[in-house]
């Protein structure tokens, strides 16, 4: 072999090496999610799922309190959510909260220490809110969150401030000679890398702007929809996928996308989640920015909010659907006062 032959040979075995690079190594498992022949699979790395779970996992519970200890209101100041419940209950849940949000701050994260009934700490503020907010979810959007719940610990996951949050995206700064980007062509992982528009939440998680693009009948008849409007819904597509962990077919029948009734159920808590998600954020989130100190707001000076990534953090259910709130029953929402008993 000549020493051309050699160097060609080289370049093309660095060239496949390359080209695998982008590839996922075997095995990769499939899940067949619809009837045979229509492609609806899900595909999954069990490398890559193991590397989640970790970060799913739930952390113990403290045992559950006796129910006959005095209303919290009595022993401490200043309780304005919480105010239902004993002490005993009252006291188990700031301890776990502790666990869920600030393992590492304290009770001080939120806490003036030496006066906890002070409100002079914005966390303090906001973490009311939260619990509001919380205990909401619970008790109106069961269409989404079913029985499994939610609680503190499923976005914050043992850090002050939740990872996977969102504020509104200006752009990168570019040269005044550069061109327009008009909101897409830049790589993040909000939409998976792709050159789909890079801010799909203001608009859709926000803003209740139209999502459905596909048309059921052929074109240019019958479909008002213009392809900026499809890559917007494509880019929140793809944050789906990218936020639970699945592909189209997980909610979608890919022969079909417009069809409802040939649709899986997860599509319908979808269309709950949507909507869940325009809940929190424009009626707990967003009014929070007056609240935050300015480092804690967006380039644009608006309050962090929530996607689906928040809770579901790479996985179809958050914490692999392992549901904290029946050992935290604090949170499910207000307790109903007791009934007198008749004389």
């Amino acid at each position: 072999m000549t020493r051309l032959s050699m160097k060609l040979w080289g370049a093309a075995a660095l060239a496949g090496c390359l080209l695998l690079a982008g590839c996922e190594r075997p095995p990769i498992e499939s899940i067949q999610r619809g009837y045979r022949g229509t492609g609806m699979l899900q595909v999954y790395n069990p490398r890559t799922v193991e590397e989640v779970r970790a970060s799913n996992e739930v952390p113990a519970s403290i045992p559950l309190a006796p129910g006959d200890s005095p209303k919290a209101t009595t022993v401490y100041q200043n309780v304005q959510v919480l105010n239902d419940l004993t002490v005993a209950e009252f006291t188990r849940l700031m301890v776990s909260m502790t666990t869920w949000v600030s393992p590492k701050e304290g009770c001080n994260y939120c806490h003036m220490p030496g006066n906890f009934a002070d409100d002079s700490m914005y966390q303090k503020k906001v973490a009311r809110r939260m619990l509001e907010m919380t205990r909401h979810i619970n008790a109106d959007w069961q269409k989404h969150v079913a029985d499994t719940g939610v609680t503190c610990y499923t976005c914050h996951r043992g850090q002050p401030v939740p990872a996977e949050i969102w504020t509104q995206d200006p752009g990168p700064n570019t040269a005044a000679n550069a061109g327009n980007r008009f909101g897409q062509n830049a790589a993040t992982m909000q939409v998976r890398l792709a050159s789909l528009p890079y801010d799909p939440f203001s608009k859709y998680l926000k803003g209740d702007a139209n999502i459905p693009v596909a048309g059921d009948t052929a074109l240019p008849a019958g479909n008002p929809h213009d392809i900026k409007e499809t890559e917007g819904t494509y880019a929140l597509m793809m944050h789906f996928s990218g936020a639970l962990g699945v592909n189209c077919t997980y909610c979608h029948n890919s022969r079909a996308f417009y069809d409802w009734d040939q649709s899986t159920p997860q599509r319908e808590k979808a269309w709950y989640g949507i909507r869940m998600v325009r809940d929190l954020n424009n009626a707990y989130l967003e009014p929070l920015g007056p609240t935050y100190p300015p480092n804690r707001l967006g380039p644009t000076g608006d309050a962090p909010k929530a996607n689906c990534s928040t809770c579901h953090q790479g996985v179809y259910k958050p914490l692999f659907g392992v549901s904290m709130l029946k050992d935290h029953p604090e949170l499910a929402g207000a307790k109903p006062e007791p009934v007198a008993a008749k004389k």
